[in-house]
């Protein structure tokens, strides 16, 4: 086999990027770009920018090219052709150079702000399917106008009627309280009482561990993949809460479900996920996030996912939400660190090219096509 099959075949993958948002659609000044490229949610600094970070750097050595500048394009000069290109044209130019061949694309969050699947699939002219955040629909359901009584039922039902079409299902429940919660099913007397007491609250946000457990167990009645946000995000986490090896007893309870978990993203806890991955039939994992925030150290975290877990496992995603330069680096980063690792092992005699090419095909595309039953989709 030639020694450039590997990355010649990482290069050319169309990846199925299964956990992801949609494009921002209207234009950004350099503040709003700059809060959209980091997960903290506070203002930024006087002192600094979020251009000096992995991040910031990986977009002008990345993505300058693809917007027609030379790379590490400074940051004026590059928001400045941003800006002259429009909202439209980078996003198609952006998405096309990722080269994801499929979206699985999670609406729960914001959906004015970002391109839907119909307009990413327009704009990329790759398919593009939906994954249904569960807490979503549990939110809608109370804004409807339900009893506490009814609660249970009525979101069953809205959960059936809004996934009919999905490829999949997604919790934040890492968000909203973290993994230390009662793993078993809640009985239907305590969901109603939650449900009363939230309803009478006024609040418009679901917290309560009940409800948010009975969620995870309604998606769990689906039968649709799950997938969960563990570890990394914006500060409305408590990451110490959201390790997933706090989820070991509830992953015992949902395998004879027949429900694949798929644990999302996992920085810093990318090695507890594949050990989870490693023990679970059910249980696959990604640390797509942590790709795009860790820059040129990427390879790194990329070689560190594929410790334990057996690579049937492994799967990519970017999480990317806004700006477009986030799915495109996510896809870049990830065929770059994949291709540096897998060919560090080649040359040490550790794989074959061929075992090293067929593991790349299997991360990048066969796994989630396999898992979300991709082969026949439209």
């Amino acid at each position: 086999m030639s020694t450039d099959v590997l990355e010649s075949t990482i290069a050319g993958l169309p990846l199925v990027d299964h956990h992801v948002h949609g494009a921002w659609t209207g234009p950004l000044g350099r503040v709003d770009f700059e809060t959209l490229v980091t997960e903290s949610d506070r203002p930024i600094p006087e002192f600094m920018t979020q251009f000096d970070s992995q991040i910031g750097f990986a977009i002008r050595r990345w993505c300058s090219p693809v917007l027609g500048l030379p790379a590490h394009a400074s940051p004026e000069d590059y928001l400045a052709r941003r800006a002259d290109l429009g909202p439209a044209e980078v996003n198609r130019r952006l998405l096309a150079a990722s080269g994801t061949g499929r979206w699985l694309i999670e609406t729960g969050y914001r959906g004015d702000d970002v391109l839907g699947p119909a307009g990413m699939a327009e704009v990329s002219a790759r398919p593009a399917h939906e994954v249904v955040r569960i807490e979503k629909v549990m939110e809608d359901v109370a804004a409807s106008g339900v009893s506490a009584a009814g609660f249970p039922d009525r979101f069953r039902e809205a959960l059936a009627v809004q996934s009919a079409g999905a490829i999949g299902l997604k919790s934040i429940v890492a968000y909203r309280h973290g993994f230390a919660f009662d793993p078993a099913p809640p009985a239907e007397r305590e969901v109603v009482e939650a449900a009363g007491r939230w309803l009478a609250s006024g609040s418009t946000r679901v917290d309560d561990p009940t409800l948010l457990r009975f969620g995870l167990w309604a998606g769990v009645e689906r039968g649709l993949p799950l997938q969960l946000h563990t570890g990394y995000g914006d500060p409305d986490v408590e990451l110490h809460h959201c390790d997933p090896l706090l989820l070991t007893r509830w992953l015992k309870l949902v395998e004879p479900h027949g429900v694949d978990v798929m644990l999302l993203h996992c920085y810093p806890y990318q090695r507890n996920a594949g050990y989870l991955a490693q023990v679970f039939p059910h249980v696959y994992f990604d640390v797509g996030l942590g790709i795009n925030y860790t820059g040129s150290r990427s390879d790194a975290l990329i070689a560190e996912s594929l410790e334990l877990a057996p690579f049937a496992k492994v799967l990519f995603s970017s999480d990317a939400w806004g700006p477009a330069e986030l799915h495109m680096l996510g896809a870049h980063l990830f065929r770059r660190g994949l291709a540096r690792v897998l060919r560090g092992w080649v040359d040490a005699g550790e794989w074959t090219e061929a075992d090293a090419v067929r593991v790349a095909v299997v991360i990048g595309v066969e796994n989630a096509s396999r898992v979300y039953r991709l082969e026949g989709a439209a």
